[in-house]
């Protein structure tokens, strides 16, 4: 049985451990998360606000499954992941039977919509929008309908942060923190001019409007999609 990760140096040495993408696409802003951002993440979400131990979580566009594989390390009692890019969802597969956390973790092909029903916490690092304008809207309002508790991560500034209070709030969420963060993202792509970039990030932790209905549905049911990995 796997032994939960208390401190987070381990985990973050643990989350280093899961490869990325071998391929990522630029139009699908596929940028693994650093494996200290990720930790830092699922630090704040267990062990500030008890939001990952013995909880369901849900992975949004978890690409190779940093997030979700280092909820499981830290107790979640189910993890499912999903995400449109078949590539990345076969790693994460590989990346959780390596991790040793294959069976509290389901791995589903598809775009975010196949996931309906309830979970105690939603964990994203959705696009940022910079290669399709408001592709970050549609995974903050897809959380808002599946999460009781919500981690997502997105550009820094005060605009940003103005635009993502009213766009919670008008769907019904409400935001509880904001955790000022850097990423350091190597170069990937053809048009990244320098070998890293560091860029500033906001963690937005929120309450979604499912608070009130979670004890109704504990499972989230797939609409769609196809699954790889344990059932």
């Amino acid at each position: 049985m796997q032994k939960r990760l208390v401190r987070k140096l381990d985990l973050e040495k643990a989350l280093s451990e899961v490869e990325p993408h071998p391929t990522p696409k630029a139009y699908l802003e596929q940028y693994t998360i650093p494996s200290e951002v990720a930790a830092e993440i699922l630090y704040i979400a267990t062990y500030i606000y008890d939001d990952i131990v013995n909880k369901t979580v849900v992975d949004l566009g978890c690409g190779t499954g940093r997030l979700g594989i280092g909820a499981a390390l830290l107790d979640a009692r189910e993890v499912v992941g999903v995400d449109v890019d078949k590539v990345a969802v076969r790693m994460a597969q590989k990346n959780a039977e390596k991790m040793g956390v294959k069976e509290k973790t389901r791995w589903i092909v598809g775009d975010i919509d196949v996931i309906w029903g309830s979970f105690d916490t939603v964990l994203q690092n959705p696009p940022f929008g910079v290669q399709r304008r408001g592709a970050d809207q549609k995974f903050l309002k897809k959380s808002l309908e599946l999460g009781n508790k919500i981690y997502s991560l997105h550009k820094s500034g005060k605009h940003n942060q103005e635009f993502i209070k009213r766009f919670i709030e008008g769907h019904g969420g409400r935001v509880t923190g904001i955790f000022p963060m850097e990423m350091e993202i190597p170069k990937l792509f053809k048009f990244h001019t320098k070998r890293k970039y560091n860029v500033r990030v906001d963690l937005y932790r929120m309450e979604g409007r499912t608070h009130a209905s979670v004890k109704e549905k504990k499972r989230a049911v797939c609409r769609a999609g196809r699954t790889t990995g344990h059932h």
